[in-house]
């Protein structure tokens, strides 16, 4: 118990200067948004008119720890501001838009990656110097290498624009009104394959790697010799006990893999025009806008602190002697 209170004393330190910072950066850019919003409608609007507006972007001339505390006081209420770009939506409605695509395509990838690399790892480390071990980790190495943008754009190319396989931009088909029917969910499915190609085979080389990095030194255990001089079933030892105790180290870097997932997505999402948060992301900074890139920044460091503090309980509960340490 105290070493779930001092891990969530420490997230709850880090969330308070991930949301300190989300104030304090926007401050700092060169430039005025307001000024590029109003100028279009600018010799439209009186001064009245004009201050109204700026209040409702949040662009206040107060002192700055006035500011501060006001923000603080609007995050904690779940207001996260007004979307410059897309006036006058609040930002958490944007953020929602966005969410669930980030959320399908991210969830999706990383159960797939995990089996499949897991798996993989395993084979690997159990068949050591065979041929799948020689050809199959540095294989997907060798994919993994490649930016998650280059590769996005081969697969967009090839299996989009040449073969006409898969469509190549949206979530879905436009034409196809948003219902839970076969119809609406095919769409969905045909539009989730090449992103979701691209983001298994971006991060397929991490699980593989971890896990047979730690299942080679597991095998070389005295109670897997023990197993084995018990007269134990191959595919026991190799699951019942060394691959069990081989992915303790993987769950507890997933926190810092979720990190990288994360900032590949963002370009996939951009290549294939997917409207998750990654390719918002991208459009606020075009945009500069700041209450967008203010919100994503925090939800994305929310999502990945609170991952990091699961994990943290899961380890306790796969082993007790991580509360001691």
């Amino acid at each position: 118990m105290i070493f779930i209170l001092r891990r969530l004393g420490f997230y709850l330190l880090a969330l308070f200067v991930a949301v300190t910072l989300d104030f304090v950066l926007p401050r700092l850019l060169p430039g005025d948004p307001a000024a590029a919003i109003l100028a279009p409608m600018g010799s439209r609007m009186t001064d009245v008119q004009i201050q109204a507006l700026r209040q409702a972007l949040g662009l206040s001339e107060a002192p700055l720890i006035q500011q501060y505390f006001t923000f603080m006081t609007h995050i904690f209420q779940g207001d996260l501001g007004v979307s410059y770009s897309q006036f006058p939506t609040p930002v958490v409605k944007v953020i929602g838009t966005g969410l669930k695509w980030t959320l399908l395509l991210g969830s999706s990838s990383l159960i797939i990656s995990v089996i499949i690399g897991h798996l993989i790892g395993i084979l690997g480390a159990w068949r050591r110097r065979s041929l799948f071990d020689i050809v199959m980790p540095p294989l997907f190495n060798f994919i993994g290498a490649f930016p998650a943008f280059f590769l996005s754009l081969g697969v967009l190319f090839v299996f989009g624009l040449k073969m006409h396989w898969f469509p190549i931009s949206h979530a879905a088909s436009d034409t196809i009104p948003p219902a839970f029917s076969a119809e609406y969910i095919g769409s969905v499915l045909k539009h989730l394959v090449m992103p979701l190609t691209v983001s298994v085979l971006v991060n397929l080389q991490i699980w593989i790697q971890s896990m047979r990095n730690v299942m080679i030194s597991v095998l070389a255990e005295d109670y897997i010799t023990m197993a084995e001089a018990k007269g134990l079933s191959q595919m026991r030892i190799m699951f019942g006990y060394a691959a069990r105790n081989a992915i303790l180290p993987s769950v507890t870097g997933f926190g810092i893999f979720l990190g990288s997932i994360l900032s590949g997505q963002v370009l996939i999402e951009q290549v294939f025009s997917y409207p998750g948060l990654g390719f918002l992301l991208v459009s606020a900074v075009g945009a500069r806008d700041y209450p967008l890139m203010g919100g994503l920044f925090l939800g994305i460091t929310v999502g990945v602190l609170l991952v990091n503090f699961l994990v943290d309980i899961l380890c306790t509960w796969i082993d007790p002697r991580v509360r001691s340490g």
